[in-house]
């Protein structure tokens, strides 16, 4: 097996098609399918499932794409590792970021990366954390935001930032009154005073399911004070999950201040910390960055998450609200 023959057959199964993958890859159609026999008879396995329509995986050919996407990526790093030897990084960096960082992230990152680094490119993927965390051991990301995971020998973790959870709720009937009812913006709602935990547990939850970050975060510190949460509804998505717990008063979420940035008009919102004893102590996460304990860092890689790290230090001391 050569890495033509890898690239060939990878970019025929992302599109479905000899015709289609022939076109993107600028060659003949006999000789990329010749190139895909060549390689199914090496390996002694078909590949693909010829039909009608284009083509579909066997399930060697899903085996071998998960590694081939992985060991191209890998190639193209050597590559670009050595490029970066005669001058300013370049190549491409591959970063993955949970969407509730990328919607307040990626538009400052992307602008500065182009005027820090002219000559390379970034590529920004969006996933939960677990995702993110399985695609940078395939290597098919080069780095990641992610929130509390489960440890991993092929990923390095290195704590970031740490972000307060704030208790959301619809504003107070009077206050919702005396403004503009549905042309206020939830970046007008003020933090109010704290909440406990068991004031916490008897409100009915908007949250996302397990293994969110949050909802860990959440169900971990009610145990430890002997509680539990009273789940109302399991929702991933931040703008329906604000949507609901500022239509209905019975509903409140927990979220990062971070999800509480640059939203649309609408309906008023209370945020609150949530207490986690008589002390000052309040709810929290963490935020890390993860990258490959099995491949070298590059000077592109080093660089552009120490600008990473600068932007969001600085986007996330913007009060929110």
């Amino acid at each position: 097996m050569d890495f033509k023959q890898l690239e060939y057959f990878v970019r025929v199964a992302e599109h479905g098609s000899f015709s289609r993958a022939a076109g993107v890859l600028r060659v003949a159609q006999p000789a990329l399918s010749r190139q895909v026999r060549s390689l199914e008879t090496e390996l002694r396995q078909h590949l693909f499932v010829r039909n009608g329509r284009g083509v579909t995986l066997t399930d060697a050919g899903r085996v071998l794409l998960a590694h081939g996407q992985g060991l191209l990526q890998q190639l193209e790093r050597a590559r670009t590792e050595l490029e970066e030897h005669r001058g300013a990084p370049v190549g491409r960096l591959a970063l993955g970021l949970p969407p509730s960082v990328g919607r307040t992230l990626t538009v400052p990152l992307v602008q500065a990366f182009r005027l820090r680094f002219p000559k390379a490119t970034l590529a920004i993927v969006e996933g939960l954390s677990a995702t993110l965390v399985e695609w940078l051991a395939q290597g098919r990301i080069d780095a990641a935001v992610v929130y509390p995971v489960a440890p991993s020998a092929a990923v390095e973790l290195k704590p970031l930032l740490e972000e307060k959870l704030l208790l959301v709720t619809a504003a107070p009937a009077r206050r919702r009154a005396a403004g503009p009812a549905a042309g206020a913006s939830p970046r007008e709602c003020r933090m109010a005073e704290s909440v406990s935990l068991p004031e916490l547990a008897a409100r009915g939850l908007v949250i996302p399911s397990r293994p969110h970050s949050i909802r860990m975060a959440v169900e971990t510190a009610l145990a430890e004070a002997g509680l539990k949460p009273r789940v109302a509804l399991e929702i991933e998505s931040i703008a329906a999950l604000l949507a609901l717990v500022a239509d209905d008063d019975s509903l409140a979420a927990v979220l990062a201040p971070n999800a509480l940035r640059d939203l649309p008009p609408g309906p008023p919102l209370r945020a609150q910390p949530i207490r986690l004893g008589k002390g000052r102590a309040t709810l929290g996460t963490r935020l890390f960055v993860a990258t490959s304990s099995q491949r070298p860092a590059g000077p592109l890689l080093g660089q552009g998450l120490a600008l990473l790290a600068e932007q969001m230090h600085g986007l996330w001391a913007r009060p929110a609200g």
